[in-house]
C-alpha cells in the first residue's frame, strides 16, 4: 500500500481539483496545481497527517511486510 501522504492523499487531492474542469492551457494547469495545493483545509492536513501515522505504525508492527490489509 502507498505509505506516503502524497502516495495516498496529494496526488489524488490535486488531480480532482485541477481536472474539475479542462485547463485550457498549460499555464492554467499550472496555477491549478498551485490554488489546489495551498488551499487544502487545516483539518484536512491534519487527518492526513494522523493517517500518516498510523501508516506508519502498521508498517513497523509487520516489520515493514505488507500491512494493506489491517489499513
Amino acid at each position: 500500500p502507498d505509505l506516503t501522504s502524497p502516495d495516498f492523499f496529494l496526488w489524488g487531492y490535486v488531480k480532482n481539483a485541477v481536472l474539475a474542469e479542462q485547463p485550457a492551457t498549460r499555464d492554467d494547469m499550472m496555477e491549478r496545481v498551485r490554488i489546489a495545493c495551498a488551499t487544502i483545509p487545516r483539518a484536512v492536513l491534519l487527518r492526513t497527517v494522523r493517517h500518516f501515522e498510523r501508516r506508519v505504525n502498521l508498517c513497523l508492527q509487520v516489520n515493514g511486510a505488507n500491512f494493506e490489509q489491517l489499513i
